[in-house]
Parts: structure tokens; C-alpha cells; sequence
């Protein structure tokens, strides 16, 4: 291993690298904090190939529309679980709403923090819908932590895998990189006040990236997300939103998912309500965008779909022109 001040080059077998780099989160930390953040990159992330489609940076910004079949999803605010048609109809609906991605999940935040769904019933509850879609004309995207459901759904037509674990289940990353398909690696995890938020958020989700790559995830497949409302405060999800360019230097896609969060509740007041959280929502979509957001993770497609549009105007150029139809 070479360190220096703008990058650290670690270079051996994937097995041995994929141990090392799991004893370096204090040491990577620590050495960002006295070396600077990364550098940043100039221009756009490169595309990245999701099946037949191809995904463009710095154009306009890219719409995934969240479709959930679990029992207590905080957003829908009901006990009960979807059907396979309710679903089916909400994915072509978001498609003409301006969806450019419809991804797909079968486990609650709820669920996960009860130690989780068993994975057979989550496949259960996620297949069907993926074999009821496989004519959908966008990009179907599925929302898992394990590579067991991963490689069970990929083969119904999914090209992307957003694992809210940032790759914590090494078959889920042998999933991906067999298949060739993209996954986000999201952050979760409480950050201490008081600590430097982004550099923080730069290093461990570099962390993240450097084991998914030593696990044989190509660079190029890999977006990022920092995980807007999971475990952190409402100061810190606000200055995320602010400052998220500062991890542009990463040099990958960076998805923003702050849709109907608690911390639009919280500002807003209007805690309980989640109807109510919608002015919040497009605000901090917009701002995201204008920060530095290349994909934008949402419920409201249609009213988000228009936010991006305007956000892609004023903060993208007239790039943004080449996108909308006559």
C-alpha cells in the first residue's frame, strides 16, 4: 500500500485486499482529516450502462420513482402489503409521470431494524412484481441487501441493485459484477455532532467503494448515496443537502433521496403529516440538484419530475434542452 496526500494506491489479490481494507475506517478517516478532502473532479461522471439503456451525466438529472411492497412503509402510512397489481399499476404509472428508473423494494426500514425480513419472504414479495414488468419501457431497479434476493430477481431484467448496506453482503456485490449491472452503495450510520460532516461522509463511503471494488465490483458500476435521514439529525441531513458536491471528488454518480423524510416534518412542522411533506420534498430535490445530485430518489414522480426539469434549467444549461420532447 502507497499513501500519500491526494490518493492511496493498494494493490494485490482481491482476497487479501478485500480483508485489508476493512481495518482501514479509523486510519482512512483520520488521514482525510489531515490530508484535505478529495480532489475534485472536473466535469460529469462518466455514463454507466444499465442493460440496454445508458445513463448520461450532466445533462439532466435522472428520476427514480420508489415502489415498496412492504406492510409498514413510512411513507404510504398503511398496515398492510401491497398487491402484485397495485404494483404493477403504481411502475407504469410512475413511467408516465417521468420516471427514468422505477426502483423496487420488499423490505421496510422497519423491518430491517426488527432484524430483518427473511429473504425467502422477501423474494416472495418482490418477484412476482419484477415478472409482471419485464416489458416496462425504463429501467427497473431493485432495493435489497442480499445477494441471495439479488440473484434470484437480475434474472427477471432489474439492471440495478441499491443496497441501503453499501455492500455489506459480499454475494450481493458478486451479484452485481456477475450480472455487469450498477449498484448504489448508500450510508447509514450515526455521525457525532460536532464532527466534519462531509469529510466524514467523503471517507466512509470511500471505505465503501474501495471494499466493494477489492470484492470485484468494477469502479464504474458503483453510484453513491449518503443516506439522507438514516441516523442523522436534521442539521446534518440539511447540510448534506447543501454541501453535496463535496463528494464529487469520489469521481461517481451521486444519487439524493430525501423524499418525505422526517426532517421535512421537523422543519416544517408538520411532523406526522406526510401529505404535508411535499413543498419540503421539492425544495430539498432542487437543492440537491443545484449542489451536485445526478440521480433524485423520490415518491411524488410527477411533481419531482417537473422539479428536476427546472432545477436541470437553471443549474445545467441548456443541456437540458436535449432531453425534452417537441
Amino acid at each position: 500500500m502507497a499513501v500519500g496526500r491526494d490518493r492511496t494506491l493498494l494493490a494485490g489479490e482481491p482476497r487479501r485486499l478485500a480483508a485489508a481494507v476493512d481495518g482501514l475506517e479509523v486510519d482512512l478517516a483520520a488521514w482525510l482529516r489531515s490530508a484535505g478532502p478529495y480532489p475534485a473532479v472536473p466535469g460529469a461522471p462518466p455514463p454507466i450502462r444499465c442493460g440496454a439503456h445508458v445513463l448520461s451525466f450532466g445533462i439532466k438529472t435522472y428520476v427514480v420513482a420508489i415502489l415498496n411492497r412492504t406492510p409498514d412503509s413510512f411513507s404510504e402510512e398503511r398496515p398492510d402489503v401491497p398487491t402484485v397489481e397495485e404494483l404493477v399499476a403504481r411502475a407504469w404509472a410512475a413511467y408516465r409521470a417521468g420516471a427514468d428508473i422505477v426502483d423496487i423494494g420488499a423490505e421496510s426500514s422497519e423491518e430491517r431494524d426488527r432484524r430483518g425480513l427473511p429473504a425467502e419472504k422477501e423474494a416472495e414479495r418482490l418477484l412476482p412484481v419484477l415478472e409482471a414488468l419485464t416489458d416496462l419501457p425504463v429501467i427497473l431497479s431493485i432495493d435489497t441487501r442480499r445477494g441471495s434476493v439479488a440473484r434470484a430477481a437480475l434474472r427477471l431484467g432489474p439492471a440495478i441493485i441499491n443496497d441501503v448496506s453499501a455492500g455489506a453482503d459480499p454475494e450481493l456485490l458478486a451479484a452485481a459484477a456477475n450480472a455487469g449491472v450498477p449498484m448504489v452503495l448508500m450510508h447509514a450510520g450515526g455521525i457525532a455532532p460536532g464532527t466534519d460532516l462531509m469529510t466524514t461522509l467523503t471517507a466512509r463511503l470511500g471505505l465503501a467503494l474501495s471494499r466493494a471494488v477489492a470484492r470485484g465490483l468494477p469502479t464504474e458500476q458503483a453510484i453513491l448515496d449518503a443516506g439522507f435521514g438514516f441516523g442523522t439529525t436534521i442539521d446534518q441531513d440539511l447540510e448534506v443537502t447543501r454541501r453535496l458536491g463535496k463528494l464529487r471528488g469520489l469521481g461517481r454518480p451521486l444519487m439524493h433521496a430525501p423524499s418525505r423524510k422526517r426532517t421535512i416534518g421537523g422543519v416544517l412542522a408538520f411532523p406526522d403529516s406526510i401529505p404535508e411533506r411535499l413543498p419540503g420534498t421539492a425544495a430539498l430535490v432542487a437543492a440537491g440538484i443545484g449542489a451536485g445530485a445526478d440521480l433524485i430518489r423520490v415518491h411524488d414522480v410527477a411533481a419531482m419530475a417537473r422539479v428536476a426539469r427546472m432545477s436541470d434549467a437553471v443549474w445545467r444549461g441548456q443541456g437540458w434542452r436535449a432531453v425534452v420532447a417537441p
